[in-house]
């Protein structure tokens, strides 16, 4: 049993894995059966020649659960390479979000003024709302989207963190 006043951690883990039918089941299905949670989780195939696809997941625990998870991860048999990317400390992350707004007259200035100060996109608009566009760290997004819920906020679509370390090395 972990004690108890260890302090839960953000941790984004990179993973290198064949890209063959199963293998998100299997890692998913590790977090699963272990109680554990995933807070973003993204997948895309990164080399076709050699058919491996890179999965970025962002989760929350203690460091020990955190180690724990690296260690069940790296024995998975389609798993090539496991990296903590917030060990590392050289980090990039970043998220892709499509907001719908709802809204008329100074509801509506106020978004658009809102979206351009934090950069975000126009990418649909009707006489009653908005889509926007933000790419940026989460909690940016975060931050955008808390600004926006007045104003009458509907929908979030987000992609998940897409990461990947500084530098000249790869995985």
């Amino acid at each position: 049993m972990p004690p108890q006043n260890e302090p839960a951690e953000r941790h984004t883990l990179s993973l290198l894995v064949d890209n063959e039918p199963g293998v998100l089941a299997r890692i998913v299905g590790l977090f699963s059966g272990r109680g554990y949670n995933i807070d973003s989780l993204t997948v895309s195939e990164v080399s076709h020649e050699s058919h491996l696809s890179r999965i970025t997941i962002v989760t929350t625990g203690a460091p020990m659960i955190i180690d724990q998870i690296k260690s069940q991860l790296d024995r998975l048999v389609p798993v090539h390479r496991v990296i903590d990317l917030t060990v590392t400390g050289k980090t990039l992350e970043r998220e892709l979000a499509l907001i719908k707004v709802r809204g008329s007259g100074e509801n509506r200035r106020e978004a658009l003024l809102i979206a351009d100060s934090f950069r975000a996109r126009t990418v649909d608009t009707t006489l009653e709302s908005f889509v926007f566009e933000i790419t940026g760290k989460p909690d940016k997004i975060d931050q955008f989207v808390s600004l926006l819920a007045p104003l009458g906020l509907v929908e979030v679509s987000r992609t998940g963190v897409a990461a990947i370390g500084r530098g000249p090395e790869g995985m």
